[in-house]
């Protein structure tokens, strides 16, 4: 009776404030935890203790005492060493770990230094439940310090799991050094495992060997099952790095996959599954293919005999992942093996989740661990959906987006069949990476179709496009609904002029207007709220949160109006006028910055594709688009000098007067200390295009002689590579029209026009296959033949910058 009323005490306790509460609870767990009699209390406190840890954590452990903290730290280490139950360990374990994660600063340091030690100290020791215990805080530990964990302590991580799991008496402690070699290595940078990458593959080919040994004499199977992907893990890091290996691992994962066809090996043939598709992946398809044959009769084998597996063969999941990395790693050549795979594929995708309204007396006697999740509806209700077979599903829908991207025409006999499939997909509440396949397999399932003919294509696309415009208007997730509208965009620049009517483009009217509307509103309820009593920094990172949700919803909005611009040109502006108030709105000088950035994109847009047609509407957006080139915020000013630049090119006589205005504007950003900052670099950038565009297309308004010295010592652009073309196809005019000023007295530039193409081929501003190289090229090829000349030009340029331009003349 004691234990029970001490339980009772605890969890009335629970309704405390939040500091009392927690210091209350770190007690009573303190106090159960060492007690023999209270198994199931101390259980029960100890998965308290680490709910409060991670979802109160910011409210009350800060302002607990130093003394107070200190003690928590070291009970729970004490706790890790002495307690005898292995459930209550982990649990301990788990709060450990809850706590390390939450005591890393922004900067990633570690505030709780003794817990490496402890850990690195435990994974040495003789005590095989200390091991475990460490190695599964290991485990966890991935996520509470990659990257700042594997920088700092790679070489004593590796160097203790690896001498962990040669410990062949004690196969858990293998398998939990396995698993966190696994953990460990999936979020290593790929510079920092390279080293020991030879010591790696070494350590894990002698223990899968042994491994594989002991799982014909005695059917032991946990660790190689975790070493399988181990391996799987390194290879996938490692890359092109390691086909030196590949011939030490391939014969024997292959035999496992042949052998290994017992009931109870099925999880181990599903790991070596994927183990072998991650290596084909990793070292490419030359190194690959001599096996490629062998290993795809093998998973044809396994495929045919899918009628046979139960609906939670783990081996499902692994077979639609590796079906889809052979895809990617024979590409084209894999399309014959669609009419095996497409069959289960669609099976898996095709789920039906099993969904029930409940009253709370149904909902009590359904436990979360048989695959139920429940949403309370109020008044006495709950909706429940069985979440087993949900993660195969969306693994399957997002292999089927893989198909599409990969194969394009190649997947066609398949299109119809699958939009009909991701439009039923795309109505479901119940899983959002789900709605997320469906909608991002929208564009590719066009492109495949194409091949078809435009009437074709026509049908296709006006069965996708209903659906598309009304899940935009009813989606509640923001993830899932920023997905749908950017696949909406992407569709319309695909079926370009014509692809939406009347109806659709006022129902897609009504619904952007609610989009922007509701923006509004909820910037005003977070400024509502930063007045409230309670507002705090924690408040201030929840609504910072809701507010870049909101801002990304806009730049979809963005990208819906220039697909429909880019598509329809002009005679889409009536349509747009209904919005014009909402977009004027969104440049106002008061406007967060982002809101400032997404409206002149849109603006921006009006003036590329519109044409003069634009300057209706210059009256809202000419005077905030001058004011903006000089905005504190990189971001704006790069849309506001975009914005220039395309009024220059495509604007019209009426822009002309604003070209004074605007030049001089440019060059003071160009010009400021900080032009090429990282954070202004992009902006800077957009000037400097801006500049070249203004002088080629409106040279009448500016001084074109003056300005061109200067404009010559700004290049490159090497951030933003599309106005980088638009700079050197305008450097290329000046150049083959022989300008003196560009080419300089008795051609004296041309050394420092030389290191400008070089750095521009170096940095991939310019590439061997577009038009802008040739020119480029040409330049380079004329030099050539003035034998002085060219020994001056290529004297000024570095190695680097020499095999670039040999580069050039290599491929353009």
């Amino acid at each position: 009776m004691a234990e029970q009323q001490q339980f009772y005490l605890l969890l009335s306790n629970l309704m405390k404030s939040g500091r009392d509460r927690f210091v209350w609870m770190f007690n009573a767990k303190s106090n159960i935890l060492i007690s023999c009699l209270a198994r199931s209390f101390s259980q029960m406190a100890a998965v308290l203790l680490r709910r409060l840890m991670s979802s109160s954590f910011e409210e009350v452990y800060p302002s607990l005492a130093i003394d107070v903290q200190t003690a928590i730290k070291t009970e729970l280490l004490a706790g890790i060493q002495s307690e005898g139950s292995p459930n209550i360990r982990k649990k301990v374990c788990d709060i450990a770990a809850e706590l390390t994660r939450n005591l890393i600063d922004d900067d990633g340091n570690n505030q709780w230094p003794e817990i490496l030690k402890f850990l690195f100290d435990s994974v040495n020791s003789q005590d095989v439940n200390l091991r475990e215990a460490a190695l599964h805080i290991f485990w966890c530990v991935h996520l509470n310090f990659a990257p700042t964990f594997q920088k700092k302590f790679h070489d004593k991580v590796i160097s203790a799991l690896l001498q962990t799991m040669e410990d062949q008496t004690n196969p858990r402690v293998q398998a939990h050094a396995a698993a966190a070699l696994i953990n460990f290595t999936e979020d290593c940078p790929k510079t920092l495992l390279l080293p020991y990458l030879d010591s790696l593959v070494q350590h894990l080919h002698v223990i899968m060997v042994a491994k594989l040994q002991e799982l014909i004499q005695k059917g032991t199977k946990l660790v190689l099952e975790q070493v399988v992907t181990s391996i799987a893990s390194v290879a996938d890091t490692a890359e092109e790095k390691f086909v030196p290996y590949y011939d030490l691992f391939m014969p024997s994962l292959k035999h496992i996959v042949e052998n290994a066809v017992q009931k109870e090996l099925r999880l181990l043939r599903g790991k070596t599954i994927e183990c072998i598709s991650l290596i084909g992946l990793a070292v490419g398809k030359e190194k690959f293919m001599p096996d490629a044959s062998a290993v795809m009769q093998l998973l044809l084998k396994t495929q045919t005999d899918f009628n046979d597996l139960e609906d939670d063969d783990p081996q499902i999941s692994y077979m639609i992942s590796a079906w889809a990395r052979m895809c990617k790693i024979l590409g084209k050549e894999f399309q014959q093996y669609l009419p095996v795979v497409m069959g289960p594929l669609m099976k898996t995708a095709s789920i039906k989740p099993e969904v029930a309204l409940l009253d709370t007396q149904d909902m009590e006697n359904m436990s979360e661990d048989d695959g139920w999740e429940f949403v309370n509806l109020g008044d006495q209700q709950s909706f429940g959906i069985k979440t087993a077979g949900l993660e195969e599903k969306a693994t399957a829908c997002q292999m089927l987006v893989c198909y599409a991207k990969e194969l394009k025409e190649g997947f066609v006999e398949y299109t119809e069949q699958v939009v009909k499939l991701m439009i039923w997909l795309g109505s479901l509440t119940c899983f959002s990476r789900v709605r997320v396949a469906a909608a991002e397999s929208m564009p590719l399932l066009l492109e495949c179709a194409r091949v078809r003919g435009p009437e074709y294509l026509t049908q296709m696309w006006h069965f996708m496009c209903d659906a598309l415009i009304k899940s935009i208007g009813t989606e509640p997730d923001s993830d899932v609904l920023s997905e749908i509208m950017h696949s909406f965009a992407k569709c319309i620049e695909l079926m370009r002029d014509g692809c939406l009517n009347n109806e659709h483009f006022e129902e897609l009217g009504g619904i952007l207007k609610g989009k922007l509307e509701e923006h509004f509103k909820n910037q005003e309820l977070r400024q509502a709220k930063r007045q409230d009593e309670d507002y705090d920094e924690q408040v201030e990172e929840t609504l910072q949160d809701e507010d870049d949700n909101d801002v990304y919803i806009l730049t979809k909005v963005s990208d819906i109006l220039h697909s429909i611009f880019s598509s329809y040109r002009e005679k889409v502006l009536p349509w747009f006028e209904q919005l014009l108030q909402l977009f004027v709105n969104l440049i106002c000088p008061h406007r967060p910055w982002a809101d400032r950035q997404w409206g002149l994109c849109i603006f921006d847009d009006v003036i590329e594709h519109c044409s003069p047609s634009s300057f209706k509407y210059a009256e809202y957006f000419l005077r905030p688009m001058m004011q903006s080139l000089c905005d504190t915020s990189p971001e704006v000013r790069q849309a506001a000098a975009y914005g220039i630049g395309v009024m220059a090119q495509f604007g019209g006589e009426n822009y002309r007067p604003a070209f004074t205005e605007a030049v001089p504007l440019l060059v003071g950003v160009i010009q400021a200390p900080d032009s090429r900052a990282k954070e202004n670099v992009n902006a800077t950038e957009n000037c400097i295009s801006a500049v070249a565009k203004v002088m080629k297309y409106r040279p009448e308004c500016v001084n074109v002689n003056e300005i061109l010295p200067h404009w010559l010592s700004w290049l490159p652009l090497n951030e933003d590579k599309e106005e980088a073309v638009h700079t050197f196809n305008y450097l290329c005019d000046l150049i083959e029209s022989n300008n003196s000023i560009v080419l300089g007295p008795d051609n004296t530039n041309l050394p420092k026009i030389f290191v400008i193409i070089a750095d521009g081929v170096a940095n991939e501003s310019i590439k061997g296959e577009d038009g802008c190289s040739k020119r480029m090229a040409n330049v380079i090829r004329q030099v050539q033949v003035s034998g002085g000349l060219w020994t001056q030009c290529v004297s000024a340029l570095n190695e680097t910058q020499q095999k670039a331009i040999q580069d050039l003349l290599n491929t353009a």
